[in-house]
């Protein structure tokens, strides 16, 4: 563990006394955890590639976050590998390893970056940790906006939409704010009272309530005024979200779908002048 960057040199000289580990001595290393749950061989195999895990780490310096935190992240990871590794399968712990050791440290900075999630897919996962790298190498580290041929070109690279590299490189340029920090210097009025309201307002919601109240006793009504075939058909063709064909219908009620149809047609014209009539008689209809 590192206390803080501070004592970065020291760990780092630390960790280089821990031994490198032959093929055959890590080969019989892993056998023994994974057979006898030996503690002591999984310490040695993780403390002989901690070296591996500074290395890593030292890659993920551009995102502002503390070095030590990051080499901390990848030693989570690095033990994760070491409980999971089937020295079976032929292949060195290192290989294996840097994938659990990348994985933990680019959690850490997705989640420690910033306040807002800053990416959830694994596409948005990969133009986060690249982003930076292409635009080096196109020497637009430090611009704002990309041009679009610059933009068409990361988006192609990472196989990413457009939109997606614009949106990234914006959020990645902007850092968080706290909602409670003051307009003026004198500590009068917060960031967050200058926010807009996008909801109804109450009296708003109120009277669309009120009106789809209305709307829902004139349909029920209506309905009434229906014989039961007729509103039976109407509500399963019109009136439910997964409407029946007239199909289904014409067997139910042992008729063709063309009778079906104007039954209906019939019902709805029927539905509407009820529906009218009651209205009118209540004042409800618009001016």
């Amino acid at each position: 563990m590192i206390g803080s960057d501070g004592n970065l040199a020291r760990y780092l000289a630390e960790i280089r006394k821990f031994p490198m580990l032959t093929a055959e001595d890590e080969f019989l290393l892993a056998k023994r955890f994974k057979e006898h749950g030996d503690v002591e061989a999984a310490h040695k195999m993780v403390t002989s590639h901690l070296r591996l895990v500074a290395k890593i780490a030292m890659g993920y310096r551009g995102y502002g976050l503390p070095v030590s935190e990051l080499i901390s992240e990848g030693n989570v990871g690095m033990m994760q590998a070491v409980k999971r590794f089937d020295a079976d399968k032929g292949f060195r712990l290192a290989t294996y390893a840097m994938w659990w050791i990348r994985a933990a440290i680019q959690e850490y900075i997705l989640h420690s970056w910033s306040l807002v999630k800053m990416g959830t897919t694994a596409a948005q996962k990969k133009l986060f940790f690249n982003l930076r790298r292409l635009k080096g190498q196109m020497r637009a580290i430090d611009d704002g906006d990309m041009t679009p041929e610059q933009v068409q070109k990361i988006a192609t690279d990472l196989a990413v939409s457009e939109d997606d590299v614009i949106q990234m490189n914006r959020r990645l340029g902007a850092p968080d704010h706290s909602l409670n920090a003051p307009l003026r210097v004198d500590g009068e009025g917060e960031w967050q009272d200058w926010l807009v309201d996008d909801a109804d307002s109450q009296e708003i919601a109120i009277a669309e309530q009120d009106e789809s109240d209305k709307r829902r006793a004139l349909l029920k009504d209506a309905l009434k005024q229906l014989n039961d075939r007729e509103r039976i058909i109407l509500v399963a063709r019109r009136l439910t979200d997964e409407p029946q064909t007239l199909e289904d219908l014409s067997q139910r009620y042992n008729i063709s779908r063309e009778r079906v149809r104007q039954i209906e047609v019939r019902a709805f014209e029927k539905l509407q002048k009820a529906i009218r009539t009651a209205a009118a008689a209540k004042n409800l209809l618009p001016a």
